[in-house]
């Protein structure tokens, strides 16, 4: 076959790459001796030269004893009649012995037909030859449909290199070589992809059907393999894993990307691209580049950690907590049962709070602001660079597939159709019921009255999800105040001192484990309502499933932090006046050292937690258990067909494809890494080894993830895409969103404020000494409410003064335990620095 060159010099269409297809033939185990299934590896069509293409399944309850293959092909034998339009395949099949049972209205006259439609496109089909419980139905494309796809897509493939690049000489040139040699050992050993996709699932997507048929009391039309899955028809649609040519794909995928021994190569993503397309291979492009960004963070973090452990001696303030000559006297931690105690019992609080609590946090969170912007613009870069290598900056942004009508929609048009047409005769309506289907969906469109009930039902819906967030992290602060209660009861000492560390340790977990099942429920329940708003296209509801997942799952996972950061203990009062819950329990306060320590513990162990369970239980045990289930399940449907000669046959591909698990979409796999991103920007103030700790997650999860879709998971469809979409536009609002919540929290939660203030206006020597005395007010114990003060106390019982944290005027002045000017002083100054940290890098 010859080719014509009458494109652009340099780059033709996959029509001009017939020339290529001896050197495809010559890699391909169909096109070799072996013939066959079973040789072939179940790759091949019965003759053992064409290949399969496309794997359709469905299920049937009936069996049937007699085995012959049934192909329906192009010029291949059975050849069904073109003059029939109903029946050719089904008279094909019943040849082979597969069309002996009564069919199974109206699924099996749909499958006939969509079969032939596909078969005027031009593709090969062969059924199973066994009447099993899960049938097979195999598609192979022609050379010339491909090429026919091909400039339909407007696929371009270089023919020859139309440039070199000139050699860097001179000192730049040793630069490069140099750089060269040492970036090799990170490359992976993979060759450059050269032969091209198939595009199957884009004939079977439009492939329609002219009749309309009647399926559970309504009438719908199929407009494509989408609508056939939505509809129950088939039960699944799915390429085969590539295993077959001499350079497999797969086995180069699985040694040099989907393998933990080559974590620290770079992935292929070339081949990526090739074997999974655009859409996949831009994703795992996003998480190389967030991974490799996260290495100077990790880095300035560590460095910020270590800078607090060699400091930590030298920190004023944790040395006067420390100090027990200072003899600062506290007020009871709950009311009657609990004793005064002394600050230095917190000792070891207060030196691990400085830990993450010093004056390189503040930078270290300037950094982390413009780290965000800077990985999103280095992102965009990295992604017109693939869209250039990859030919994607001529695609007119997919119009062809976002126009698609999703079938829930079809459906609904239909109806309104149906609802329409009452009022007309029977005999009217069907007659013209086929001419309508054909133009409904250009002439028929939804109104808001139609869409209002799906929008008040989300709207209810979000409303109710955002009460069960509030009413989990309420649930979390109640077992906090009571469970603090019970263990200040304590007699002994040191469970009194750690008292703030264990209810805080064990209502994160608790947090956590509320956070992890809510997850779940959120993003099954974001699916379900917006279903109901009827979105016209598959890429409109993707867009708000991923909005609404997002906005459930991201508040569920930080509402807990921005209660400890921003809440907890603004609200709580003073001695003698404090704020109650069930007039029963004190509401909780933030240690004399602040709320940071806490934040960090909260951060660190729902990060922690979320990316251990999550890599390990939802995206390991849990898919390995879907499986076990689903081949019990197969096995026990199937029971019967141990009754056929072939059944125990070796499985073919398609067989072992089957029984992997179905590609689900990339949404968990950018949600999961998206709320990651959030907690490593949002509150880095309070956590520097945040960073380190998703650094180190990551460089898991990318070889995690390739084995999932190398071994785990069914092939996907290669899907084309420009860009990660709405993804971008989220990470873009948490940068920023970024930016204030680091502000508030230095400003607000950590001390470094108030000590600025303290060692700039109010102290005499111009330096920390004081700063806890500063800090303390004064509480006179005479003014504890009736029945409020310490029952037994292993302190002076005439003791008249004890300490709180907290900027009021003490008890012997005019205005006693009103808000000093301190206080005022120091809200200025937050205020101050949250405006001017926002203005610095917006």
């Amino acid at each position: 076959m010859l080719c014509s060159f009458e494109s652009t010099p340099g780059i033709c269409t996959a029509m001009q790459l017939c020339l290529d297809v001896t050197e495809l033939k010559k890699s391909c185990v169909c096109f070799q001796e072996e013939r066959g299934p079973g040789p072939g590896g179940g790759l091949c069509f019965a003759d053992g030269c064409r290949r399969v293409d496309y794997v359709l399944v469905y299920h049937c309850k009936r069996r049937q004893s007699q085995h012959r293959h049934s192909v329906v092909s192009n010029g291949n034998v059975p050849t069904p009649s073109r003059r029939s339009t109903k029946g050719d395949i089904s008279e094909a099949v019943l040849e082979a012995g597969l069309g002996m049972e009564p069919p199974n209205e109206p699924q099996d006259k749909i499958r006939e037909e969509f079969e032939r439609r596909l078969q005027e496109e031009g593709l090969e089909i062969e059924h199973d030859k066994e009447m099993r419980t899960v049938r097979f139905t195999r598609l192979h494309v022609p050379w010339s449909v491909l090429s026919r796809e091909a400039e339909l897509l407007k696929i371009r493939v270089p023919t020859k290199k139309t440039y070199q690049l000139k050699e860097k000489t001179g000192l730049m040139g040793i630069i490069s070589t140099f750089w060269t040699k040492i970036n090799q050992p990170f490359q992976p050993g993979v060759p450059e992809p050269q032969d091209p996709r198939t595009r199957v699932y884009e004939i079977l997507r439009r492939t329609a059907c002219t009749q309309t048929y009647l399926f559970k009391f309504s009438l719908f039309c199929v407009s494509g393999i989408s609508s056939l899955l939505a509809k129950g028809v088939y039960d699944s649609a799915f390429p085969l894993h590539d295993v077959m040519n001499d350079i497999c794909v797969l086995q180069m995928l699985h040694e040099e990307w989907a393998n933990y021994g080559a974590c620290y190569k770079y992935q292929p993503m070339d081949l990526i691209r090739k074997y999974f397309g655009e859409k996949i291979g831009l994703y795992f492009a996003w998480l190389g580049v967030y991974t490799q960004l996260l290495i100077p963070a990790s880095a300035l973090g560590v460095a910020v950690f270590l800078y607090g452990c060699l400091t930590v001696d030298t920190n004023v303030p944790s040395q006067e907590m420390c100090n027990e000559h200072l003899n600062f006297t506290m007020c009871p931690l709950c009311d009657r049962v609990c004793d005064y105690w002394q600050l230095s019992s917190i000792c070891s609080t207060a030196r691990a709070s400085y830990l993450f609590d010093n004056h390189a946090t503040v930078g270290f969170a300037i950094f982390m602001s413009l780290w965000a912007a800077v990985f999103l613009e280095h992102w965009k870069r990295r992604q017109r660079c693939l869209q250039h290598s990859w030919d994607l900056t001529g695609m007119e942004d997919f119009e062809v597939r976002k126009s698609k009508l999703r079938p829930a929609y079809e459906d609904f048009l239909l109806k309104k159709q149906e609802k329409k047409a009452k009022n007309k005769k029977k005999e009217e309506v069907n007659c013209t019921i086929m001419y309508k289907t054909k133009v409904l969906l250009a002439s028929e469109s939804l109104s808001w009255t139609d869409r209002l009930p799906g929008y008040c039902i989300n709207i209810s819906s979000i409303l109710l999800m955002v009460g069960v967030t509030f009413s989990a992290v309420s649930g979390v602060i109640l077992y906090r105040i009571i469970v603090f209660a019970v263990m200040s009861m304590n007699p002994d000492h040191e469970a009194k001192a750690n008292v703030r560390v264990t209810v805080t340790t064990t209502a994160v977990i608790i947090n956590l484990l509320v956070v992890l099942v809510l997850d779940e429920i959120y993003g099954a329940i974001a699916a379900w309502i917006t279903e109901l708003e009827i979105p016209k296209t598959e890429s409109t509801f993707e867009e708000h499933v991923i909005l609404k997942a997002f906005l459930l799952k991201s508040m569920n996972s930080f509402a807990p932090v921005f209660y400890v950061a921003f809440f907890k203990g603004r609200f709580a009062g003073r001695p003698g006046d404090y704020v109650y819950v069930f007039k029963d329990f004190r509401m909780e306060e933030c240690s004399p050292g602040g709320c940071l320590i806490e934040v960090c513990i909260q951060l660190g162990i729902i990060m922690l937690g979320k990316q251990l369970i999550q890599n390990n239980v939802f995206e390991i045990a849990i898919p390995k258990l879907k499986k076990m289930y689903r081949t019990y399940k197969e096995e026990k449907d199937g029971s019967a067909d141990e009754e056929d000669k072939d059944s125990k046959r070796e499985p073919q591909r398609w067989d072992l494809d089957y029984d992997l698990e179905p590609y689900e979409g990339l949404s968990p796999e950018y949600m999961e890494m998206v709320i990651q991103y959030g907690f490593v920007t949002l509150f880095v103030a309070s956590f520097p080894l945040a960073p380190v700790f998703a650094l180190l997650n990551n460089v898991i999860e990318i070889r995690l993830d390739a084995a999932k879709f190398v071994t785990e998971i069914r092939r996907p469809d290669a899907v084309s895409a420009k860009e990660i979409g709405i993804w971008y536009n989220i990470l873009s609002g948490i940068s920023k969103f970024a930016v204030i919540t680091n502000a508030f929290v230095i400003s607000f939660t950590s001390e470094f404020i108030p000590r600025m203030v303290y060692q700039y206006l109010y102290s005499e020597t111009g330096t920390m000494h004081g700063y806890t005395n500063h800090t303390l007010a004064y509480f006179n114990t005479r003014n504890f409410k009736p029945g409020t003060a310490p029952h037994d106390t292993d302190f002076d019982r005439q003791l008249r003064i004890c300490r709180y944290k907290d900027y009021r005027d003490p008890p012997w002045s005019p205005e006693s335990y009103q808000l000093s000017k301190q206080y005022w002083s120091v809200l200025a100054a937050r205020l101050a620095f949250v405006i001017f940290f926002q203005v610095s890098l917006y």
